[in-house]
């Protein structure tokens, strides 16, 4: 029964070493930034969220990088990206932006639909240019 236990053991902390296939094959950068109606007035409401979408992500085995996701302050900054862990950026490059349904207390939205379409917005960043100063038009 001994051997057995042992060989159990043994096979669990094999298992934990090696993981599940955990960490992302990509690399991040911290990523930061507001939006904007474009006469720079602010959008009026917080926690809008932002997804991020890789225009050309590198090749990573066959993997295809997850949407990444930030949430605006009431103020419309938005400091922590995250990819596949909490925070942890963008993958280098182009991304487009989609903003998710954004609406006022009237209901009536506060950006074009377009823009909360991923194939549609015209929203396009780039990490090469940071912080992001997204800017929308009024409805």
């Amino acid at each position: 029964m001994s051997v057995r236990l042992s060989l159990l053991a043994t096979f669990l902390l094999t298992i934990a070493c090696i993981g599940c296939g955990s960490d992302s094959p990509f690399d991040y950068v911290d990523a930061k930034g507001a939006v904007t109606y474009e006469d720079g007035s602010k959008i009026p409401v917080g926690g809008i969220e932002l997804r991020f979408y890789a225009m050309n992500p590198p090749e990573a085995g066959g993997a295809k990088p997850r949407p990444a996701i930030a949430h605006t302050d009431a103020e419309g900054k938005f400091d922590l990206v995250t990819s596949y862990k909490y925070g942890d950026g963008l993958i280098p490059g182009k991304h487009r932006v989609a903003i998710m349904e954004a609406v006022g207390e009237d209901k009536k939205p506060l950006i074009p639909k377009d823009y909360s379409n991923p194939r549609q917005t015209p929203l396009v960043v780039d990490t090469a240019e940071l912080p992001f100063q997204i800017k929308v038009p009024k409805p």
